[in-house]
């Protein structure tokens, strides 16, 4: 096999794992791939391909990773690539996994509930400060005031938003969900569109991953910031109208989680809060606003099942409780305690 580890990143995308996992499981078996170009020892002296390395080349890899990465990141890593060995034997490509042993005896572990990094407030307001562009100011608070997840941001569309503002109102079709009549100033989250399919017109490319449907109050930050967005926000190419759009190579096209991603990488490394091999612990993601929305307004308002109804992962009984009280409880208790960020 000329490159085993295309086949195996293949074969992912076909039983269905999303860009971001397929990346990640490249870029650590390129990087374990090239270990073993360098460092193997072959016949003859020539370096090893995966299907020739055997037990101690593995060995040798995961020991590299030592000291240049935290424990559980050198877990992880030793993980994709006996996961990779294990697809390879399984489908009769490779003869051996020479990673099981080798997890097996490692001294690291996987941190299933990683410590993450604690940011304040005020130290979040001065990062979000720091971001002028009026687009990336939209993704990075959206992100923030309501904790929904990089998916879950770039499948919105405009008829998700409610604003009353008249400006806006008679600009753009907004709100034009029936779950958003009465409840203005407000953003439904689906639960429907997923990876592939077609949602609103348009073949989408991630998940929604809430139980159940959300509508989530938008308070005044949140709703000037969008309407900075919606200013400068360019004509969109689909008929889905998504509310967040590219403003470079992809000129009005729907925004990729990666793009979000990207957006959110650059100015956390601009501001020491991301760093290569980091990891959960120490990075700050997209991801990591929804911690970061979770922690905070738990604390603020002492209500779980609130915080819980926002993210979209309580069970269809307590969802309708919050449902039916959404303006005398959800948007109350919402709009008593959000942080402010600008």
């Amino acid at each position: 096999m000329t490159d085993a580890v295309s086949y195996y990143l293949e074969d992912q995308e076909y039983h269905g794992k999303s860009e971001r996992t397929r990346e990640a499981y490249e870029r650590v078996l390129r990087r374990f791939e090239s270990f073993l170009a360098d460092e193997g020892s072959g016949p003859s002296g020539r370096s090893l391909t995966p299907e020739e390395a055997g037990r101690r080349a593995c060995m040798a890899w995961v020991h590299s990773l030592r000291g240049e990465h935290a424990p559980s990141t050198v877990a992880s890593y030793a993980s994709y690539v006996h996961r990779f060995y294990a697809y390879m034997t399984q489908v009769g490509e490779f003869d051996s996994n020479p990673m099981a042993l080798v997890v097996e005896e490692m001294d690291e572990s996987i941190d299933k509930d990683p410590t993450r990094r604690e940011i304040s407030v005020p130290k979040m307001r001065g990062f979000v400060g720091a971001i002028s562009h009026p687009l990336e100011r939209a993704l990075v608070i959206t992100l923030l005031k309501t904790g929904v997840r990089v998916g879950e941001l770039c499948n919105l569309d405009l008829r998700d938003l409610s604003l009353s503002d008249p400006e806006l109102v008679a600009e753009f079709d907004l709100g034009g969900r029936v779950q958003l009549d009465g409840r203005p100033e407000s953003l439904y989250v689906a639960a429907e569109p997923a990876r592939g399919y077609s949602y609103n017109g348009e073949e989408r490319t991630a998940s929604n991953k809430r139980k159940r449907a959300t509508v989530i109050p938008v308070d005044g930050e949140l709703a000037a910031v969008l309407k900075s967005w919606l200013a400068i926000r360019p004509d969109a190419r689909s008929p889905a109208e998504p509310l967040f759009l590219s403003t470079s190579g992809d000129w009005g096209g729907r925004l990729s989680p990666q793009a979000v991603r990207n957006v959110v990488e650059r100015h956390a490394r601009a501001h020491g809060w991301y760093t290569d091999g980091g990891g959960a612990t120490e990075n700050v993601t997209p991801h990591y606003f929804r911690h970061f929305f979770t922690t905070h307004l738990r604390d603020r308002t002492g209500d779980r099942g609130i915080v819980k109804y926002l993210r979209g992962d309580v069970a269809s009984d307590i969802i309708d409780t919050y449902t039916h009280n959404w303006g005398g409880q959800v948007r109350d208790v919402y709009e008593s305690n959000v942080y402010r960020l600008l």
